[in-house]
């Protein structure tokens, strides 16, 4: 939603102060331009990038338009989860949660957290290292050494589509340039033609310099940015399921194995002790 708020202020704080200063919008409709510098843009982007990263950004942008599902609501559901899960370990031993592990979707342990069951990415790598830990053959270190090393391959990997739009966004100035110096070509081969129409075919030239700005500055590139932030608070949720499992490994109750997943969360979507506790509390209720 606040993309698109975003995008609004941008046209109304552009164009608005242009016909205020007594411009006329029709001079700026100039498809041909667009035309060339959307163009060149897809050209190039085919090119530049891989089949694999031009898919997953298609799948990405739909997702920059939606608000961040990465709330105080879903951290409290999965630390509750992993506390469950670590109490049933600590009670029942590790070979009680195997079956859970092998089918989370029919577990009856995960089916009462289903903001995660329904993440996939999540429910692996939950479900993964928990595995491990079953097969006892693995400490701490040389699981928290693979933890990192696929946190780094899931980072790099999902920081794909942000980084296609960021060059994306910074090569659009120079089809804008492009666009332009076509239209200034065009505007001297006709040099012979009135002044009245001489001036209408530099402002057309002009007018892809402009495009090509605007949509790199205004449009593409702040959209790279709120990408590589979501990146980021995608990484939390990881982040949290790796500290709090190695807490356990180290023999920390689930309790305090919580808190240490608990305390690398975000300040503005991290649940307070009091307010987790509750949570947990509520959890055992039901």
């Amino acid at each position: 939603m606040l993309v698109i708020v975003g995008y609004i202020v941008v046209m109304g704080s552009v164009f608005g102060g242009f016909v205020m200063s007594g411009g006329h919008l029709a001079v700026l409709f100039q498809p041909l331009e667009l035309l060339m510098i959307g163009g060149a843009a897809v050209g190039a982007s085919l090119v530049g990038n891989t089949g694999k990263t031009l898919k997953a950004s298609l799948k990405a942008l739909p997702g920059v338009l939606k608000g961040s599902k990465y709330t105080k609501a879903l951290y409290m559901e999965l630390m509750t989860m992993l506390f469950d899960v670590l109490t049933k370990i600590r009670k029942e031993g590790l070979m009680s949660i195997e079956g859970d592990i092998e089918k989370p979707e029919e577990s009856p342990l995960f089916s009462k957290y289903p903001l995660i069951v329904t993440d996939h990415h999540m429910m692996e790598f939950i479900s993964d290292y928990l595995r491990l830990m079953v097969s006892g053959n693995m400490d701490a270190f040389q699981i928290e050494n693979l933890m990192d090393n696929e946190l780094e391959t899931h980072h790099h990997e999902a920081a794909g589509p942000s980084h296609f739009i960021a060059k994306l966004g910074d090569g659009l100035p120079a089809f804008g340039i492009v666009a332009a110096v076509m239209g200034v070509v065009h505007t001297m081969e006709s040099v012979g033609i009135p002044p009245a129409e001489l001036g209408i075919l530099i402002a057309h030239a002009l007018v892809g310099t402009f495009l090509g700005i605007l949509l790199a500055y205004g449009f593409v590139g702040p959209l790279a940015g709120l990408m590589e932030q979501q990146l980021d608070e995608s990484s939390k949720t990881f982040q949290c399921v790796k500290v709090t499992l190695l807490a356990s490994l180290n023999g920390y109750a689930p309790a305090l194995a919580v808190e240490f997943g608990r305390k690398v969360l975000y300040s503005t979507e991290r649940p307070s002790f009091s307010e987790l506790e509750e949570h947990i509390k509520q959890s055992k209720s039901k």
